[in-house]
């Protein structure tokens, strides 16, 4: 999982930083503070560490920016140890705080806690993640990505994901669909199954895969690069 790790003391960031990728995490750290924003939209992290005194703008302004764009879990490493500042950071949308100096335990406990909290169990360790191409798809929380861009999925979408990419390029037939999805064929709609499946192709669209998933009339669907 990728982590936006947003301090501006070199030294400590390197220190911060090979700490945490010992636990398998993907740690970035900014290169422009005075667009954040722009470098959080082309990271899409999955949990940010923000400290609190920055270049330009402070960890509260980019704390108050960055919760206009996601919900992610966002933890302030800070030296100001006063209750108001605390107490600020979690009214500007801050999820914890831990106060320099700190063990690296901690802070990987911090991070596993939230994690867990946000995307469930799975997101801190065993973690299944489906590909297929360019293709992403984490079935614990129901994300799929493509590049930088990414969808979140219903429970049904999810399961038609699951399908298509574990078997793609082959075709899946319509009875494998519904008997996953429904359990039992016979009391389905046969109109379900396709407003389902369009829902899930508008979402591939939006992030750039355009006729991925093909229908085979008679047969059932594929999800395939090398046709449309």
């Amino acid at each position: 999982m990728k982590i936006f790790l947003i301090e501006d003391d070199e030294a400590l960031a390197k220190v911060v930083k090979e700490a945490i990728e010992k636990y398998g995490f993907e740690v970035t750290v900014p290169v422009d503070f005075a667009d954040l924003v722009g470098e959080f939209s082309k990271l899409m992290p999955d949990l940010v560490l923000m400290d609190i005194n920055l270049p330009y703008f402070d960890g509260f302004y980019w704390t108050r920016e960055l919760r206009k764009l996601s919900n992610l879990p966002i933890i302030f490493l800070s030296a100001r140890d006063h209750t108001m500042d605390q107490v600020m950071a979690m009214e500007y949308g801050g999820d914890d705080y831990l106060v320099k100096p700190f063990a690296n335990e901690i802070l990987i406990a911090k991070i596993k806690s939230q994690l867990r909290r946000t995307y469930g169990e799975y997101s801190v360790a065993g973690e299944r993640i489906l590909t297929y191409r360019e293709l992403q798809y984490f079935p614990e929380r129901l994300e799929i990505r493509y590049g930088e861009k990414k969808e979140f999925l219903t429970k049904k979408e999810g399961e038609l994901m699951e399908l298509l990419i574990e078997n793609a390029p082959t075709i899946v037939k319509r009875e494998t669909f519904l008997m996953k999805l429904w359990d039992d064929e016979r009391f389905v709609d046969d109109n379900t199954l396709s407003v389902n499946m369009g829902r899930l192709r508008k979402k591939l669209e939006d992030m750039g895969l355009v006729a991925k998933i093909h229908t085979l009339r008679g047969q059932g669907y594929q999800l395939d690069w090398g046709q449309g």
